[in-house]
Formats: C-alpha cells, structure tokens, sequence
C-alpha cells in the first residue's frame, strides 16, 4: 500500500511514514492477526494470548482512526491529506482508513474469548481509561519530536491547532479510545453473554483455538 504513496517529503523525513497514526494503527493491527493466524496454524495457546492482548488495542485505535479520518474529512479533506499528496484510490482509502476497525470489531465481537463478569483488577477501567490517554499523548510527543527535525507535521490539521487546542484534541482522541474498548465490550455482553466466573479459564481458551 504504501507504493501508492508517491515520493515527497514524507518518504525522506524523520519518522519516515511511521509519523501517520493510519501506519502506526496499521502496523499493530498486522502483528494482531499475524498472531491470529500463526495462533490457528500452530494451536498455540501463547500465541492466541498474545493476539488478543494485541486486539484490546488495536481495535480501539482503528476504530479511533476511522472516526477521525472520515469525520475531519467529511469536514474538509485538507484536513487530513497533506497537499501535495493526491486523495488515495477509494478502495486504498477503505483499506487504509475503514476495512481495519471493522475486521477488529467483528473479530473483537464473533472470534473472541468471552470478558469475565466482573475484572480481575477492580481499578480495570480506570487504567484503561489512563493507558488510553497516555497511547494518545506518546503519538502527541513522536509526532512533535517528527516536526522539530522536519518542519512539518503529517496532518494538516495539526498546524491549523494551537498547543492548547492539540491537547484538546489528543485527550479526546484517548477518551474516544477508552469509550470504543469499553462499547465493544458492552456489545460483545450484548451478543454473546458474559462469563459466570470472576475470571477467565485456561481451557476456555484453548477450546477457542
């Protein structure tokens, strides 16, 4: 995907294209169904623990992702495509930007293992809701750290915002993260039920595989 991009600044830059938030969320939505796929190949109970350890936050960050993109696009696509980029082919945009948070959410929903009734740490949501925010603000400093040695930010929309108006926006985009993981697994109670034991058991899992 990325050889549709063709070559400018970004190509060459500090950060290289790991400054767009789409190839971060990208990059951890690969390692998640890597996991996924080698877990079903191999039966492998560590490695199925790890994919859906990756899907707490790869599926809140895509969904993150999409909303922002096609919402500040609906808005005005300079927004958030640099100009002397061309507009992406609309099934790149899709693949980019809207296919990734749906294939989570469905895998988060109809592929997973189910929540337990109540947390294991009863402070759950709360760390959630911090770690959230703390992902929203790492990406916040990288992409500052990206402008101090290239003069320009990924997004557009990012020098069009004062400091104070960029906190604004990071801190929302971590309680949108939070809000996203807590609905998916509001649905999923909805859909599937939850779990009768405080916590999750092992053979539970590996039926699952």
């Amino acid at each position: 995907t990325l050889h549709l991009i063709p070559d400018n600044l970004q190509n060459e830059s500090f950060g290289w294209h790991l400054q767009y938030l789409t190839i971060l969320g990208l990059s951890v939505s690969t390692a998640c169904f890597t996991a996924g796929l080698l877990a079903d190949i191999t039966s492998s109970y560590q490695l199925f623990t790890i994919k859906n350890y990756l899907a707490l936050v790869a599926a809140p960050i895509e969904i993150v992702i999409s909303m922002l993109y096609w919402g500040l696009r609906a808005i005005d696509p300079k927004l958030v495509i640099p100009p002397d980029l061309p507009a992406p082919p609309i099934m790149a945009d899709y693949g980019f930007h809207l296919f990734p948070s749906v294939l989570l959410s469905l895998d988060a929903l109809f592929l997973s293992p189910p929540w337990p009734t109540t947390p294991i740490n009863p402070y759950a949501s709360r760390l959630s809701l911090v770690s959230s925010t703390v992902i929203a603000f790492l990406y916040w400093f990288w992409i500052e750290l990206c402008y101090s040695r290239n003069g320009f930010y990924p997004y557009p929309i990012f020098a069009l915002l004062t400091t104070p108006q960029r906190v604004g926006l990071f801190a929302l985009s971590g309680v949108a993260m939070w809000a996203a993981g807590a609905g998916l697994r509001w649905c999923y109670r909805v859909i599937n039920g939850t779990e009768t034991h405080g916590k999750l058991n092992t053979d539970l899992y590996k039926k699952l595989l």
